[in-house]
């Protein structure tokens, strides 16, 4: 009787070139992992950034399916620090891009989810208690709430590509954080730390699957060490450029996209380099 084990390592000429053709497109390099295919990793690693969206509505039941699945990721100690806000009237939508680059998929999807690090529902339950939430206070706290607020956002994007909906993060919500906490009603000690746009994709406008960085160059085994990582970035710039000519697109190395992304506050985080101020306006201590 084949064991569990077993099982899990079993493989057909299918699978494999199911597995094959998916590793390739993530990496557009051969990679090899002797395990079977299944939909689960088929959701994972064909996961895209869809920016077209069909204008069809989504079905009744899904922010409800898609909060269930977030709420199933881990959370530390299970605190629970973020709720999400689901945005579906068009000209609240239409106020939202304005304050994170005007970004079209945001008017195209049918839902704009909101999700925030919320300390403040531990705040008033201590109220309510009678039981100080100082700890509440400390950048420990805001990074915890940031972490589970990102964990639940990723098991519900699982979640929505695995019935057929594709989605796109948006960090640019962090553009005009204390707008953005205004038009959402935010009370003290909440911060929208992203935004996701989530919809049916346009099949006339498909999103493809973008190459990362080989594993060699961020998979180490028990200490850290980078000596070759020069050359395994210039392995994936010429990887990522022979996709950008695939797509039509402007070809770019990606070490010097990412150095300039990162080269000066004022030029590079469109106003986020203020953020601390605002978020201390905000009502986070980050002590």
């Amino acid at each position: 009787m084949s064991s569990a084990a077993d099982l899990a390592f079993a493989s057909t000429p299918d699978t494999d070139e199911r597995l094959n053709a998916r590793l390739f497109d993530r990496y557009r390099n051969t990679l090899d992992v002797p395990v079977a295919w299944n939909e689960t990793l088929d959701t994972l690693i064909a996961h895209r950034s869809v920016r077209a969206y069909l204008p069809q509505a989504l079905p009744v039941g899904t922010v409800e399916l898609l909060v269930a699945a977030a709420q199933s990721a881990a959370s530390s100690s299970n605190l629970q620090p973020w709720s999400v806000v689901a945005v579906e009237d068009p000209a609240r939508k239409a106020r939202l891009a304005s304050l994170a680059g005007d970004q079209k998929q945001i008017h195209q999807a049918p839902l704009f989810l909101l999700w925030l690090v919320d300390l403040n529902r531990l705040d008033r339950i201590g109220e309510a208690l009678a039981t100080p939430a100082d700890g509440l206070r400390y950048l420990e706290s805001f990074l915890l709430g940031a972490v589970d607020t990102s964990l639940a956002a990723q098991s519900a994007v699982v979640a929505l590509e695995s019935i057929g909906l594709g989605s796109c993060y948006i960090g640019a919500i962090r553009n005009k954080p204390a707008e953005v906490a205004a038009e959402l009603n935010l009370p003290p000690n909440v911060f929208a730390l992203f935004g996701l746009t989530v919809g049916y994709p346009d099949p006339g406008r498909p999103a493809s699957v973008k190459p990362r960085l080989p594993q060699e160059a961020v998979l180490f085994r028990e200490t850290y060490g980078a000596d070759d990582n020069a050359h395994h970035v210039a392995a994936y710039d010429r990887r990522l450029r022979s996709f950008q000519r695939e797509q039509a697109m402007v070809e770019r190395d990606w070490s010097e996209q990412a150095s300039q992304r990162v080269r000066g506050a004022h030029l590079a985080l469109s106003g986020r380099h203020e953020l601390r101020d605002i978020l201390h306006g905000l009502g986070f201590g980050l002590e």
